[in-house]
């Protein structure tokens, strides 16, 4: 089965619902400003379409998750769950060449807000599903398909809902897959890097609070809350952490390494990134915890000293790093400043050298045989966190081959979010080939 590949319509299809999901527009605010529901019944009929029964499920009206269960040709085998979210962040539509909501498709490239983040993803799994309809084809593990609403936000009525109220739906899921890896990365000499995440750095935003004295902007004031938040905020953003190697990204610096025949030292992290050239960035946010300033809200009027003053940061920690980071915040906000969790989510790991992560190299390499694999850990964070409640063990693999000069992240919550139609035929050849095999 593995030897077949996916049909011609699948390549249409891929392209047509890709343009089809982006013209739906999915914006998601923040504070449950958002409305899946439209694109979730795109998705549910053309799975309805493939003689797969969809469930539409809502925590909160018009937040609409699709989710779907391919029986597999083998009974005893782990379920495999593969899922995508519905929702786009903002897009500013004066500063775009293009409308963002068009789906525009122009010189072999789809236009719009979601091209790569991530309603490509959600095209390429309908595409594979129908392709697989119209062969005849069944995978031998179950596989479970999730569209997801809010991943762009807190997930609460997203995979948080589904993981939490739904975990039934997920019976047997041990795997699963969603963004973001298997694209290519161009190091400027030539090789061509394709990472798939098996990690990510937990989720930690924080709110900060100083309290002081009110009063008179014309007075000495040594209770000064702004004073004594902007002080605590310095010093997180000064702050330099310490590297701390999980092994994903132990491996992925290892393997990094011997592509470029750079001796591993592990003992001066900082020195081996440099050797790395642009290849460092794959890895160089990964290999430490991070705390950025990027709010502040203080004041109702010029000249009155506010008696409280806040900020927000927005923390990212390694797995098992937690407790350090929670530590060195205590410090660098002192005694004046106290601080909490706004949101908060955990680190994850998975193994890369697990069968599934060998089966999603070999599919890349099958299709990009001079392309380069290797593991990283996400600076960021997906639903695979909410999904790993249930026990499921996340991969980064929404595979795309992406031209020289095409910069992949920053496309993703950027200006001209697009993405080539030679990208999404690549990416449904692989994901094809990766769901036959594995």
């Amino acid at each position: 089965m593995a030897d077949q590949q996916a049909d011609e319509l699948a390549l249409a299809e891929v392209v047509e619902f890709t343009s089809g999901l982006i013209r739906i527009d999915t914006t998601n605010r923040g504070g449950g400003d958002c409305r899946e529901r439209p694109a979730a019944e795109y998705a549910a009929e053309r799975l309805a379409g493939a003689g797969v029964e969809p469930l539409l499920l809502e925590r909160t009206p018009g937040r609409t998750n699709v989710v779907a269960r391919i029986e597999g040709t083998d009974p005893s085998a782990d379920a495999l769950l593969v899922h995508g979210h519905l929702d786009v962040v903002p897009a500013e539509a004066a500063d775009w060449s293009v409308d963002p909501f068009s789906g525009e498709i122009r010189d072999g490239v789809v236009w719009g807000r979601g091209a790569v983040d991530m309603k490509n993803m959600d095209a390429m799994i309908l595409a594979v599903v129908r392709g697989w309809a119209r062969a005849g084809v069944r995978p031998r593990r179950d596989l479970v398909i999730a569209f997801t609403a809010d991943e762009e936000a807190s997930a609460e009525d997203g995979s948080g809902f589904l993981a939490d109220e739904h975990p039934e739906l997920f019976e047997g899921c041990t795997e699963g897959i969603g963004e973001s890896g298997a694209f290519t990365f161009h190091d400027g000499a030539g090789r061509q890097i394709y990472p798939i995440a098996a990690g990510e750095r937990g989720t930690a935003w924080l709110k900060l609070t100083a309290r002081g004295r009110a009063g008179h902007g014309s007075k000495v004031n040594r209770e000064n809350a702004v004073t004594r938040l902007a002080a605590a905020v310095t010093r997180i953003g000064a702050y330099e952490w310490p590297p701390r190697l999980t092994p994903t990204v132990r491996a992925a610096l290892a393997q990094l390494a011997a592509l470029y025949g750079v001796e591993p030292d592990f003992t001066d992290v900082d020195r081996l990134l440099e050797k790395l050239g642009p290849a460092a960035e794959l890895v160089e946010a990964t290999v430490r915890n991070s705390a950025n300033p990027t709010m502040l809200d203080a004041g109702y009027k010029l000249n009155v000293i506010p008696g409280e003053a806040v900020a927000y940061v927005d923390g990212r920690y390694l797995a098992g790093a937690e407790e350090e980071f929670t530590a060195t915040l205590d410090r660098l906000t002192g005694p004046d400043v106290s601080w909490e969790f706004a949101h908060r989510e955990v680190a994850l790991q998975a193994p890369v050298d697990s069968p599934t992560f060998a089966r999603m190299r070999a599919a890349v390499a099958h299709f990009a045989p001079d392309g380069h694999v290797v593991p990283y850990c996400m600076s960021g964070g997906t639903d695979a966190k909410q999904f790993s409640r249930l026990g499921i063990t996340g991969y980064g693999f929404a595979p795309l081959k992406l031209p020289e000069g095409l910069d992949y992240q920053a496309l993703f919550h950027g200006v001209d979010e697009r993405v080539p139609v030679e990208a999404l035929h690549f990416g449904v050849r692989v994901l094809d080939r990766f769901l036959r095999t594995v």
